[in-house]
């Protein structure tokens, strides 16, 4: 394929990766809200993303059997359906039905991403891969917003069962463009064995410090994200202030960072672009720093969270083409999950203490530890180095 063929699936796809997680997030819990369901309900629903996080139980399925457009297909045909079958159910008293239905949700959703992960994969070349993650991250983000912001929009003039029913038409027709995209040829012998060799390939002792790196790399961005918008509240800043600078403006240019990572990858390769991008992403976080200690203009928060926003997708860019670089195409999709998960549990369990964090310290002092977390990571990248594939070299699994 050519690169612009490549680039235009990755769009399509992780705009359908995107969209179901925008509206468990960001519409769900309006839509039962305002049917009346208690706040308790609406905070038990954050198991429902428990799929997400779990999904590498079921992703060697996806590695053994059928080519990654079955599993994608599949699962979006089912994220239509069921969407249809949230519709004649009663939103303000939720049954046992529509709690399975929005499990059935998450679930399908979290199973199509561990076959666009794994596809982006098979379609990556060392000279492609940071467009790749700059057009998956920009995609997503789009859709994220589409999905969340946008349907909520779109409900307030059309109402919630129109909203539904157009939401099933959009994923039965991206279940009908995944059926389209172009199949890659995988080793069948390899896939045959799916879960010894990535064990294999996780419990080596040279593996050791990519796993710590991957655990440790977006921690000082993840922690400073958590407590970006409180800041802003205590600070006095408005919701319109919030929502135009730090949300909207502040997803553009996370976009816009992702394709300027992406671009810079492709052209410096992933080890360069890890050790200055990071940085990048390290720095920005002092912004903040200043914001918080220091007496500034009321307009300096703008620039601060401008600039934050954009390194994180310089940042996001360099490291999603490094997790893409230690995976093997046959085995893409339960590495890539195991890669993720591991990366999703270090950003969450330490987005709970960021609270506790602020609480003691203030905001000046834990911005402050925020950018020190992120040190670790960047002093790792020696150790890393030997386990990069920047010219298509050897598969990381047969590195002994």
């Amino acid at each position: 394929m050519t690169k612009r063929k490549v680039l235009f699936w990755i769009a399509v796809l992780y705009f359908a990766e995107g969209l179901p997680f925008g509206i468990a997030y960001d519409v769900w819990p309006v839509f039962f809200r305002v049917h009346g369901v208690s706040l308790r309900e609406i905070g038990l629903m954050s198991l429902l993303s428990l799929p997400w996080t779990w999904k590498l139980l079921w992703a060697p399925l996806v590695d053994r059997w059928g080519c990654r457009q079955h599993w994608i297909t599949a699962s979006l045909f089912v994220l239509g359906a069921t969407t249809l079958a949230i519709v004649p159910q009663d939103a303000s008293s939720p049954s046992y039905l529509m709690w399975g239905l929005l499990l059935l949700f998450t679930t399908a959703s979290a199973t199509q991403d561990i076959a666009i992960d794994a596809y982006a994969v098979d379609v990556a070349e060392p000279h492609t891969v940071g467009s790749i993650n700059g057009a998956r991250v920009s995609a997503a983000r789009v859709a994220m917003l589409a999905g969340g912001g946008g349907f909520l929009i779109l409900a307030d003039f059309t109402g919630w069962r129109t909203l539904w029913v157009a939401l099933a038409v959009l994923l039965f027709g991206l279940a009908a463009a995944a059926w389209m995209s172009p199949r890659v040829p995988l080793d069948t012998s390899a896939r045959r064995h799916a879960i010894r060799p990535v064990l294999r390939w996780v419990f080596r002792w040279r593996m050791v410090p990519v796993l710590l790196f991957v655990l440790l790399f977006k921690v000082g961005d993840s922690t400073l994200g958590r407590m970006v918008k409180p800041f802003w509240v205590d600070r006095g800043y408005s919701l319109t202030e919030i929502g135009a600078i730090s949300v909207t403006l502040g997803t553009a240019l996370t976009i816009l960072g992702a394709l300027a990572g992406g671009w810079i990858v492709d052209r410096k390769g992933i080890f360069r672009s890890l050790l200055w991008l990071g940085l990048a992403q390290l720095v920005s976080n002092l912004g903040y720093v200043l914001v918080a200690a220091v007496d500034l203009p009321r307009e300096s928060i703008y620039a601060a969270s401008m600039i934050e926003s954009f390194t994180q997708g310089l940042g996001t860019a360099a490291f999603l083409s490094f997790l893409m670089n230690l995976c093997d195409k046959e085995h893409a999709a339960t590495q890539y999950a195991i890669l993720s998960a591991m990366f999703a549990l270090t950003r969450d369990v330490a987005g709970a203490f960021t609270g506790i964090g602020v609480e003691q310290l203030g905001y000046a002092v834990f911005f402050a530890l925020t950018t020190a977390l992120a040190l670790p990571a960047l002093a790792l990248l020696p150790l890393i180095k030997p386990r990069i594939r920047e010219n298509g070299g050897e598969s990381t699994a047969d590195v002994e």
